[in-house]
């Protein structure tokens, strides 16, 4: 039987002006998915039975709702799964919210609908009523915990690895078209080849290397790959994190250093000295309430993430990514005496002369 695939919906190709120079767009396709490092990610499961889809009735002219409520042995196995994955000692932590309007990631459990989730920060594009993850069949049948692993490692940011162009995979196109049209899965020729033929760019993936045990690998039966010949009778990962899974998140959500945190005070410009993907991190205490601006200066391409202290831990405000563009990332926000806040700078590439900066004023 044919297994049952996360299913990505489809997204255009990000848009960048022409003619950026071919270091600077690599690193932009690489990371602009990514969170900034240290950040908490909140995630809340829909409860209320008025919550979920409205879907036609066939043959009636009516329509019912599908609600997004799972049962709680559904919920306790993506807990589980979150819990796997921040044991790892990432940088990126997740906690559970009873509040939608906190959660940056928004679980549904709609069945018949697949499970997918978006890839990375493209969550805070979603509407606040709206799922950025779903859960389409039981989590708790055998072999089906890796399918809660895999879609948080789309929420981390990772895309599908058998799509990956160091893989070398040469498939029967239509072998794979003809039994994913079938069940369980259903689907169309588009959406076969944007989760499954469509070659991703090698700087979206892992590495230069195919890893064939990774979570995000897909099994596959026999007939399907034609090359690499040992995979003529199929390909069956084992569902659970590979080495090289575990290494490319730490690489990116390497783990908080315990330590002082430098201040960003108004109106005191602060040189960043980052390479190409590293990240620098600033508490602000205002003295004062009101509307302050944070920004970069320089030629450069940066994400600049706003957050509040809130029950001890950082709560995400607001962000800005200046990537692919002349301009530089600038955020407004109130800040509040009496409170605290983080700033953090993820540098994707420094394209012109000088150093970058980040200033509040």
């Amino acid at each position: 039987m044919t297994a049952r695939y996360c299913s990505l919906a489809q997204q255009p190709a990000p848009a960048f002006a022409p003619g950026l120079a071919a270091e600077r767009h690599s690193a932009l396709i690489a990371g602009g998915r990514m969170w900034a490092n240290h950040t908490v990610l909140h995630y809340y499961f829909f409860e209320d039975d008025t919550d979920g889809s409205v879907i036609p009735v066939p043959g009636t002219g009516s329509s019912r709702r599908v609600p997004w409520a799972g049962a709680k042995e559904q919920l306790d196995v993506v807990r589980e799964c979150f819990q796997e994955w921040r044991d790892l000692g990432i940088g990126v932590t997740f906690a559970e919210v009873g509040d939608r309007s906190e959660a940056e990631l928004r679980i549904g459990f709609q069945v018949g609908d697949g499970s997918w989730s978006t890839v990375g920060k493209d969550a805070l594009r979603v509407g606040l009523n709206e799922r950025t993850m779903n859960f389409g069949w039981d989590l708790t049948a055998a072999g089906e915990r890796g399918t809660a692993l895999h879609e948080i490692g789309h929420a981390l940011g990772m895309l599908h690895e058998h799509q990956s162009p160091f893989a070398g995979i040469h498939w029967d196109d239509e072998a794979v078209y003809a039994d994913l049209a079938g069940p369980p899965n259903f689907w169309s020729r588009d959406r076969t080849f944007a989760n499954i033929l469509r070659k991703l760019d090698p700087h979206e993936v892992h590495g230069s290397v195919w890893d064939p045990q990774s979570i995000m690998e897909y099994p596959f039966e026999a007939g399907l790959i034609l090359e690499p010949e040992q995979y003529r009778r199929g390909l069956t990962p084992p569902g659970t994190l590979s080495a090289a899974d575990k290494e490319y998140v730490l690489r990116w959500y390497p783990p908080a250093e315990p330590g002082w945190v430098p201040a960003l005070v108004p109106f005191r410009s602060v040189p960043l000295g980052l390479g190409p993907g590293e990240q620098a991190d600033f508490v602000v205490e205002p003295p004062e309430t009101r509307e302050y601006t944070v920004g970069t200066f320089g030629e450069s391409d940066a994400l600049v993430v706003l957050f509040e202290e809130r029950d001890g831990e950082p709560r995400y405000l607001t962000g800005e990514d200046d990537g692919g563009t002349p301009r530089n990332a600038t955020i407004k926000a109130r800040l509040v005496k009496g409170r605290r806040y983080f700033v953090r700078v993820r540098l994707y590439s420094g394209w012109g002369s000088g150093e970058t900066a980040v200033m509040c004023w």
